[in-house]
């Protein structure tokens, strides 16, 4: 998980990633929101901007490299039955569990 501009802030100068304060229509803003709403492990105001990467299920029906760890040798896997190629639909609900979990014990709760 990466909050605001996340894995991106490796690509930027400092100047660029600064999230300087602002008043706008009278409310105290960023300029950018670079942070994702959160400095120094508090939140600021501004919308919360978490990003989240999965890396791809490895349970797919094509045939896999292993090892047999028995003979210790090369193998080969294949996987049959249902399997669940894509967790994109669980995901968000992963993601908001987990955001909640953190958001707990950074309370206390």
């Amino acid at each position: 998980m990466a909050f605001g501009a996340g894995v991106a802030f490796a690509y930027l100068k400092g100047t660029e990633a600064n999230d300087p304060f602002e008043v706008k229509d009278g409310q105290v803003v960023t300029k950018t929101n670079n942070a994702g709403g959160v400095n120094g492990g508090i939140t600021n105001g501004m919308p919360v901007v978490v990003e989240a990467v999965f890396r791809a299920t490895p349970s797919i029906s094509l045939p896999q490299q292993t090892v047999d760890l028995t003979e210790h040798t090369d193998a080969q896997l294949v996987i049959s039955g249902r399997h669940d190629p894509c967790i994109l639909p669980r995901a968000v609900v992963v993601v908001e569990a987990a955001c909640a979990l953190a958001a707990c014990q950074v309370l206390g709760i």
